[in-house]
């Protein structure tokens, strides 16, 4: 299936540079025209795919399982194991895979956040804008690197700053879609906040379109969730994507 721009349930237009895009929630634009990766670009539902038995196994469990197989993929390719370069790099990939890119996976790593009262009546949007988003294609298993522009409107509860980052973060530790992205971190907010005004907006480049198949180094994947007044009311939408496009 060949595609330069797919938009789900939505309208697009450009304003100070930004994708403006109008209608319901989890909207999707890929900005590129791709006819080998990705080409069942599936997101089957709002949660990670998980089996029943995700968790029981510990992480040095998992660790020494995945060296061993990964071990077996680089013997398979034809690496000689025994060489210093190569001879640890089982471990070094197992180790990465449990405790940082995936470490997302487990609901124990999830962030603690905990709700303050709004003592300064603050009732306009905050925007956490430029959040790092470092992620990976569940496809390829291929970086995906953005960044994540957040916004609620406080219901009469706050949380701390850095709490917005921990959770894109949490979220983004795991394989992923960034549709499926981008929804697990709103659903999440609107969660932890108590209110249904939340915005969220990542762009972010796929490393399975930049360095394999199609190779195009230059294309964006851009999608969206409006929930609240960001959904239903237009002026706030378009404070929200002001805000987002200035430097």
């Amino acid at each position: 299936m060949k595609r330069q721009e797919i938009m789900l349930n939505t309208q697009e237009k450009k304003r100070n540079g930004v994708p403006h895009l109008n209608g319901n929630t989890a909207h999707a634009l890929h900005i590129h025209d791709d006819d080998t990766c990705c080409d069942d670009h599936v997101c089957t539902g709002k949660e990670t795919p998980l089996r029943p038995d995700a968790f029981e196994l510990t992480d040095d469990e998992k660790i020494e399982s995945i060296a061993e197989k990964f071990a077996d993929i680089l013997h398979i390719l034809g690496l000689d194991l025994d060489d210093d370069s190569l001879k640890d790099t089982p471990r070094r990939v197992a180790k990465m895979y449990v405790k940082e890119i995936f470490s997302g996976l487990h609901p124990a790593r999830k962030p603690s956040v905990q709700l303050f009262d709004n003592p300064y009546q603050y009732n306009q949007m905050l925007v956490e804008k430029n959040i790092t988003v470092h992620s990976y294609c569940e496809h390829h298993l291929v970086p995906i690197i953005g960044v994540a522009h957040v916004a609620y409107i406080s219901s009469g509860k706050v949380i701390g700053l850095s709490k917005i980052n921990r959770i894109v973060r949490y979220f983004s530790k795991r394989p992923q879609v960034q549709e499926r992205l981008t929804e697990q971190i709103a659903e999440e907010l609107k969660k932890v906040l108590q209110t249904e005004d939340v915005a969220v907006y990542i762009d972010a480049e796929h490393f399975c379109v930049k360095t394999r198949g199609i190779e195009d180094t230059q294309s964006t994947t851009v999608t969206t969730h409006y929930s609240g007044k960001f959904l239903t009311d237009n002026q706030v939408r378009q404070e929200f994507l002001s805000i987002i496009s200035k430097k």
